[in-house]
């Protein structure tokens, strides 16, 4: 099992659910944040526009949507390749994808473990 913690805009958060919900994946779990890459928030030509952001210490924090969803090891690399086709713009700020190993999952309402858990 991977987890994914997806980074996006937030106006790319129901292209998202739209994915997974595609490969029946049911669980995630959706957080409004705020943050930068390399670019730390820039707002240049080819970076975001129209995003209104918090200026801290020499970053412009913008705002994203955080998506975490726990999935078949099988199922990650055709999902990784649709999140880039349809959530990408081409453009500064369009998010990150980290994944992680998950060792177990426990549903705790019947204790089920593993794949039956997620």
């Amino acid at each position: 099992m991977k987890k994914l913690e997806i980074i996006i805009r937030p106006d790319k958060l129901e292209a998202l659910k739209s994915i997974l919900n595609s490969h029946c994946i049911g669980g995630i779990t959706v957080t409004s944040v705020m943050g930068c890459g390399k670019q730390k928030g820039g707002l240049t030509s080819s970076g975001p526009k129209g995003f209104k952001g918090l200026k801290v210490a020499g970053m412009n924090l913008l705002p994203k949507v955080q998506a975490v969803t726990v999935v078949d090891d099988e199922e990650v690399a055709e999902i990784l390749n649709i999140i880039h086709e349809k959530i990408s713009t081409g453009k500064v700020g369009d998010g990150k994808v980290f994944i992680s190993n998950i060792e177990d999952a426990m549903r705790i309402r019947t204790g089920e473990r593993g794949k039956k858990a997620i």
